[in-house]
């Protein structure tokens, strides 16, 4: 495997994390603990991710259930969920706080299998200029003499696979994310 097809799959990679990062921003109508990836807590002065200073756990497909490592930290937890603005009120009994994810209507969740498709149209648009910035670097390379006109179209070749490739998962992604949100 060639250099550019390497540095063309790692960035691809990163299209793909990217993507699977945004989906866990689109709530469905069932717990998961993604949703609270990006809540910091000002944690002694210091803004801390939630999942370092708690246990998250999902005791059934519709709560989230927060319990603290310090159980004085748990006021500044409730905060930084609030003002996180997931859409959810947590309440908190002095020991754990719970998330209970409302049920989603029909119409909400069609608005959201939109979304996830915007996401997903997003993250092969970036791919495709991805194959436009290696084809351009292997047509480049034939010209200034490096490779064979069969050499490039062999390499040429292979960029469009990697691309399908690349182009089939992002689809079972968001197959999959509209599976979960589509599940009551």
């Amino acid at each position: 495997m060639s250099h550019s097809h390497k540095t063309l799959e790692e960035r691809i990679d990163r299209s793909i994390v990217m993507l699977k990062e945004n989906l866990n921003t689109v709530r469905a109508g069932r717990a998961n603990p993604a949703l609270l990836d990006k809540v910091m807590v000002n944690y002694y002065g210091s803004p801390t991710p939630l999942k370092n200073l708690s246990n998250i756990q999902v005791p059934d497909p519709r709560t989230l259930l927060i319990s603290p490592f310090d159980a004085k930290s748990i006021g500044d937890i409730e905060k930084a969920i609030n003002i996180a603005d997931i859409g959810i009120t947590p309440t908190n009994d002095g020991k754990c706080i719970r998330l209970v994810i409302p049920q989603v209507t029909e119409e909400r969740r069609k608005e959201l299998t939109k979304t996830t498709k915007k996401m997903g149209e997003e993250a092969k648009v970036a791919i495709r200029n991805l194959r436009r910035d290696a084809n351009e670097h292997l047509k480049k390379e034939q010209k200034d003499g490096v490779m064979t006109e069969d050499d490039l179209k062999k390499e040429l070749d292979k960029v469009q696979k990697i691309i399908e490739a690349a182009v089939k998962k992002i689809d079972e992604i968001i197959a999959a994310k509209d599976k979960e949100i589509m599940e009551v």
